[in-house]
């Protein structure tokens, strides 16, 4: 912690576009990170803007929010952005429990837009989802948003029309509860993350549409070929590259769009710009934390400050106190961290494949700032990932790490590969017959399922709901809260070319703090958040036991880049259908090499964590690759909802329309 030489001292060769995104992937690395771990002090050698607004913060009932093209700066390069009253991020909205809030939101743009209040509990007229809960707002209209707040807690709000927020249509909501907050705490803030890119979206799309690992510059090379055979010998380390190769895809590729073309912003801010909230020594200080990003989950730690979770998604839990924990995109958690020193900390969110990061600082004092740490080393995804079990093949990286072999099928050694996927039949898809496929009335599902449970069917259970809705499960169910009992079953529709990769054998995705982070104890003593540690604050609402589960599988094909579910991507699904009132468990299978924040509308997640009474509710899951994770959901909202993968260039195939009817 120190003062700054009269904000004088300088970076030596380092841009201000590498500095602002947060020494972004390929440029620095390594020994270099290690040598600019920022002490205390470094400024940008460029000169420095102008010091950025604070976020603006709107209380009341009543609200004219106005959407429209502001020009920004966070490169070095001006840029239009897409933001509401003129700000990025979007102004704090500040309600009150059961408060009634009007919302007169004006399009200004050229285009269609639309906001989306997400996590909230609402009428489907008003949850802003374009097709679905109403039309969109048309250029130069005015829609009015009217409805009962009916929940307390940290969420935010987006724009749910094509890729708007990408360029920075999005905001925070703080609503305080009608009774006694049960959290205590002397001061807070919203610590909003989020990725900016000087790229359009559509050019960004428009590059992984045409090579998935287009901003993936850590690709393997030749001396990590050799380290390899170093240390597994030729045979093994040719057997897993031929099984990558086979693929066609790449062990480092952990995020789709990386710190290549994006620069991480806290409340709107740079690393550089050094978002910065005062506190008093002793003082409980609450941090909201939201995950406005468009495509990047962030690892958050404080370094030299224990946070203790009081809050995910919106919802009390029963307080947990960790080092760091992982946000995926779209999830909000609040902490409480308590200073006991007059001394500056540095708040720490590097992307989870560690190609750049928001920062900003907690402090005593104006211009007191603390040493900026260098990023953990990068993860490599390994058979663990691919829903292969067997932990022990893990990365040498994160060896060490708790294996978890919860969720274990029967073993299907088959091939060079000794685990669950079977690549051997499946893997080169210009020689499958798909014919064999085409009627799902016909198919003999059982051959495709690695367990001998083959009471199922693929329509709902419920000839009145009709529609092709994944695989349901109706009898024997496991207990509510304590999660799925049932075989793992692949669908027809996933032997197709939208999918390249299945998982037999998923892993734990509940006590799984995921990749990059499972040796963090070990190697840093950092206790990492999993979602294991939630408990509810209170009891279970809803204590009734499932009536079905819905088995829904996360596919896509990373080489042609198009993502779906069950294989089908969102143009060719039929809704989900759910009946009024009844309650469901849903199951989630990743058969994909990435993570997925998949968010339901309208309705809570449940979360099954082994306690039926203490289920903690959420709005937005991670779902771990190669993994499986259940919850439950009470149909107790009529109408049409999103549910979809948050990430924002998945979305456009991994989204289904539930219906509750």
């Amino acid at each position: 912690m120190e003062k700054p030489n009269n904000g004088r001292i300088q970076l030596p060769q380092l841009s201000r576009r590498t500095f602002v995104t947060g020494l972004a992937a390929g440029a620095v690395t390594g020994a270099a990170a290690s040598a600019l771990a920022l002490p205390s002090g470094l400024r940008a050698a460029s000169p420095r803007p102008e010091p950025r607004q604070a976020v603006q913060t709107l209380r009341g009932n009543h609200f004219d929010l106005g959407i429209g093209y502001t020009r920004v700066n966070f490169t070095g390069r001006e840029r239009q952005a897409t933001t509401v009253n003129g700000s990025l991020p979007a102004p704090i909205l500040r309600w009150k429990e059961g408060q009634k809030v009007t919302l007169n939101v004006t399009n200004n743009l050229a285009h269609d837009s639309s906001i989306h209040w997400h996590g909230l509990i609402l009428p489907t007229d008003m949850d802003g989802v374009p097709g679905l809960s109403f039309n969109g707002i048309q250029p130069g209209e005015t829609y009015r948003y009217e409805f009962q707040v009916k929940q307390s807690g940290t969420y935010w709000y987006h724009s749910h029309s094509g890729f708007q927020e990408q360029t920075g249509l999005y905001g925070a909501i703080v609503i305080d509860p009608a009774e006694p907050d049960p959290v205590a705490y002397d001061r807070e803030y919203v610590v909003l993350l989020s990725d900016w890119s000087d790229e359009s979206p559509l050019e960004i799309y428009g590059h992984l549409k045409k090579e998935s690992h287009y901003y993936n510059f850590r690709r393997r090379t030749v001396g990590d070929l050799w380290s390899d055979i170093r240390e597994k010998g030729v045979a093994r380390t040719f057997r897993e590259r031929g099984m990558w190769n086979r693929m066609r895809m790449s062990d480092t590729d952990i995020s789709d769009v990386t710190g290549y073309t994006y620069t991480y912003l806290m409340n709107g801010q740079t690393p550089e710009d050094n978002w910065t909230a005062l506190f008093k020594r002793g003082e409980k200080v609450r941090l909201r934390f939201i995950n406005a990003a468009a495509m990047t989950i962030f690892d958050v730690r404080i370094p030299g400050l224990k946070m203790t979770v009081v809050a995910s998604d919106g919802q009390n839990i029963e307080p947990v106190t960790v080092d760091e924990f992982r946000i995926g995109v779209a999830e909000t958690y609040d902490v409480i961290v308590e200073p006991a020193d007059d001394r500056a900390y540095t708040l720490f969110a590097q992307g989870i494949d560690r190609t750049g990061f928001a920062r900003g600082t907690l402090t005593p004092e104006l211009g007191l700032y603390a040493e900026v740490p260098p990023m953990d080393y990068a993860p490599v995804l390994t058979h663990r990932d691919m829903g292969m079990g067997h932990g022990d093949h893990g990365s040498p990286r994160e060896r060490g790490a708790p294996a978890p072999h919860t969720g274990h099928g029967p073993a299907a050694s088959s091939g060079e590969m000794h685990g669950g996927m079977d690549h051997s039949q499946h893997g080169d898809m210009g020689n499958m017959d798909h014919s064999q496929h085409g009627s799902m009335n016909s198919m003999d599902h059982s051959q495709h399922s690695p367990g001998s449970d083959t009471n199922y069917t693929p329509y709902g259970g419920r000839g009145n709901l009709g529609g092709m809705q994944g695989v349901w499960f109706t009898e024997n169910l496991g207990r509510a809260g304590h999660g799925s009992n049932k075989p793992i079953v692949h669908l027809p529709s996933e032997f197709a070319y939208t999918v390249d990769m299945r998982a037999d054998q998923p892993m734990d995705g509940l006590n799984d703090p995921g990749i990059g982070l499972r040796d963090h104890q070990q190697r840093y003593g950092r206790r990492v958040l999993n979602y294991g540690d939630l408990r509810n604050l209170t009891p279970t609402i809803d204590k009734r036991e499932p009536e079905r589960e819905l088995q829904l599988h996360l596919t896509g094909n990373m080489h042609r880049y198009v993502w779906s579910m069950d294989g089908i991507q969102f143009n060719d699904a039929e809704p989900l259908m759910l009946k009024y009132g009844e309650r469901i468990r849903i199951t989630l299978v990743n058969d994909t090499m990435m993570t997925h924040p998949i968010h339901l509308h309208g309705m809570w997640s449940e979360l099954e964590t082994g306690d039926g009474n203490r289920i903690p509710r959420k709005h937005t899951i991670l779902v771990q690759p190669g993994a499986k994770i259940s919850y439950l959901v009470t149909a107790d909202a009529y109408g049409r909802w999103a549910y979809h993968c948050h990430l924002l260039f998945h979305m456009p195939g991994m989204f289904r329309e539930v219906r509750v009817v």
